[in-house]
């Protein structure tokens, strides 16, 4: 993977550029000391890192407005960041750039029971927007699996979705408006608590566009009343593909659970040792289905889910009977990164493919994986066909680290084959950068590139991102 080499001009001006920084921000809105800034030398994918030339951490719109009036002015590239979760280098820094991390900007605004909605500063981490309005029975929805951490500003920019999005959406489906401050400062407000705005879907070319358009500093967020009740089933297959091939049935048949999980046996090892959640051992993969509603809709749901489970002749079928099995079933899926994380380092993918694909594209991945001589565990969101296939290999190995990237685009150009996508949720940022040519051709990249000219004419918001440097040379000059 590369990245464009610093501008000269631009770090030998760095003084200047941090004194002009500091007057504008109190006295902590500021990080320059080169120690400090390791810590904001890369995201979740951490093989690629390069500290920053600074980093800006505002606490209001106004704030932020004038950090990019400053480096618009200056020429500086800004990395916009949410809390540093991303796994698909979203964040990663140039050592001429300044981060502008929006942490700070955490503030519940606004809630609105009657029309549903909450307005919240988009550094409030996602699980926190939930904490808000969960004692007056309503919930956030999109809930991606570092929703502990993950920032609702990093949601927007990759449209983050997570195991309940099959029924609710990811982040698109669930925001109504934003304020956002653009390249060169100038505020703008997009959407609103309405349930659709006027003119044109500006606020659709903004979510997903991975801070490349401006920085969103406030956030309108649909909210929905709490589920009466919910349960998850555990069934157990002794073949990925018979899982995969159960998923695709439920989908064809028209039932629609809350969130349908796959993991494999492999992530299954690793999760058991990791928090011993009661997990079938001898199981070759295992689905997580969970359905909600009233008891009566939630027996309704579970019985046709069932029924459809038996065809494919499970070795484990157990169903949740309380809170306390209900939080086991969940707990290895909820720790599946974080328990293979402990035994190697990881590239985690996130391709999407058509449902009715998943039999076919599993066995290709086993045979790639295979072929490279890499260790795959898979945990993905079935249900909608967002695969997350975990390479592990060890980063202190350079050529481990060259065959875990070439398999991971083996993957992901499979996975186009298919019909699906490059990213379901987790954005393109660097990691994908370089495959986007295979699933647009030049006029598709022209056109959106021509998007990002009209929000970002200097190209200083998160360049080197998203657009394979070939095709962007020459963009912003």
């Amino acid at each position: 993977m590369q990245m464009p080499q610093p501008d000269a001009g631009i770090l030998g001006r760095r003084e200047a550029i941090v004194a002009r920084l500091a007057a504008a921000l109190p006295a902590d809105g500021l990080v320059s000391d080169p120690r400090e800034l390791l810590a904001y030398d890369c995201d979740a994918l951490t093989v690629y890192s390069c500290p920053p030339l600074a980093v800006t951490l505002p606490r209001s719109t106004e704030e932020v407005s004038a950090i990019l009036r400053i480096c618009h002015a200056e020429g500086v590239p800004v990395i916009p960041r949410g809390s540093g979760t991303g796994l698909a280098g979203g964040a990663l820094p140039t050592a001429d750039a300044v981060v502008l991390g929006v942490a700070r900007l955490n503030a519940v605004l606004e809630t609105n029971y009657a029309d549903r909605y909450v307005r919240v500063q988009s550094g409030r981490t996602n699980l926190s927007v939930t904490g808000a309005v969960e004692p007056d029975g309503f919930f956030y929805a999109p809930d991606p699996s570092s929703q502990l951490a993950c920032a609702i500003a990093g949601n927007i920019a990759m449209n983050s979705g997570g195991a309940h999005c099959l029924k609710y959406g990811v982040t698109t489906n669930n925001l109504l408006g934003v304020t956002m401050v653009m390249a060169d400062g100038e505020v703008v407000e997009i959407g609103g608590p309405a349930m659709d705005a006027a003119g044109y879907d500006l606020l659709g070319v903004i979510c997903g566009s991975e801070g490349q358009l401006g920085v969103v500093t406030e956030a309108t967020l649909r909210i929905l009343p709490k589920p009466e009740g919910a349960r998850p089933i555990l069934v157990a297959y002794d073949s990925a593909v018979t899982a995969g091939a159960c998923v695709s049935d439920i989908i064809r048949a028209g039932v629609l659970p809350v969130a349908i999980e796959f993991m494999d046996k492999p992530i299954i090892h690793l999760t058991e040792a990791f928090v011993g959640a009661g997990y079938p051992m001898d199981a070759e993969a295992l689905l997580i289905i969970e359905v909600e509603g009233s008891p009566a809709e939630i027996e309704e749901q579970l019985e046709k889910i069932k029924a459809i489970a038996e065809t494919h002749h499970p070795t484990t079928l157990r169903e949740s009977a309380s809170e306390a099995q209900s939080k086991a079933i969940w707990a290895g899926r909820k720790a599946a990164f974080g328990a293979t994380g402990q035994v190697a380092d990881y590239l985690c993918m996130d391709g999407t493919i058509p449902t009715s694909a998943l039999p076919e594209t599993l066995g290709r991945m086993t045979q790639l994986a295979a072929d490279y001589g890499l260790r795959v565990a898979n945990v993905f969101h079935a249900g909608d066909g967002n695969l997350h296939p975990l390479i592990m290999f060890d980063a202190n190995n350079p050529e481990e680290l060259r065959k875990a990237e070439a398999l991971g685009a083996d993957i992901l150009r499979l996975c186009v084959e298919q019909g699906g996508c490059l990213t379901g949720e987790h954005g393109v940022g660097v990691e994908k950068r370089d495959l986007m040519v295979h699933q647009y051709d030049p006029v598709d990249l022209e056109a959106q590139m021509g998007v990002k000219d009209v929000f970002d004419p200097k190209w200083i918001l998160n360049p080197a991102k998203v657009f394979p440097l070939a095709a962007s040379q020459g963009r912003g000059a």
